[in-house]
């Protein structure tokens, strides 16, 4: 297997073409969300538009970037030289399970599921991988402290809709 460089301006110019298209495709997507202005003049078309700008700007400035000479004061990578699978397959697990389970747990649930197992994966990476039931429920509480606020903000203060383990709109 092949090495790649992050010193080679070649993967450096398909990087910062990879973000102009994803950015490209965000605005394409963005053209068929309803502009129509909600609450406070902002349509919800608002933010993917500012994100696909914002991708846009960067794949342009990558490219050119990369274009000259490449990436200027590029740090060695800290990383592993490899990837590190078990992590991987902890943290996948998590937002694939948040996906299949949030309209059935509910939005701070299945978001307090994932972080549990994101914080497994990268424990994992660390080397400091604890699976003991303890560390499991003091996760699972950070993860509900961290899911709650955000869907309490998005429900009640956004009147925005997001999948509640009951229909008060506070769980």
């Amino acid at each position: 297997m092949t090495q790649h460089s992050s010193r080679s301006t070649a993967l450096q110019t398909v990087v910062g073409a990879g973000t102009l298209l994803l950015g490209c495709l965000l605005a394409w997507g963005a053209t068929s969300i309803s502009s129509e202005a909600g609450y406070g003049g902002v349509g919800p078309n608002f933010f993917p538009w500012v994100v696909a700008i914002a991708l846009i700007v960067c794949g342009v400035l990558a490219v050119i970037h990369a274009q000259t000479g490449g990436f200027r004061d590029l740090e060695e990578g800290s990383g592993d030289e490899t990837a590190h699978w078990k992590g991987f397959v902890w943290v996948s697990a998590g937002l694939l399970l948040n996906a299949l389970l949030i309209t059935t747990l509910g939005f701070i649930l299945s978001c307090a599921l994932c972080f549990v197992l994101a914080v497994r994966g990268f424990k994992s990476s660390e080397g400091k991988l604890d699976l003991r039931p303890v560390v499991w429920i003091k996760d699972l509480f950070i993860g509900v402290a961290v899911a709650a606020p955000v869907f309490w903000m998005f429900t009640q203060l956004l009147a925005i809709n997001l999948p509640g383990l009951t229909n008060t709109g506070w769980l």
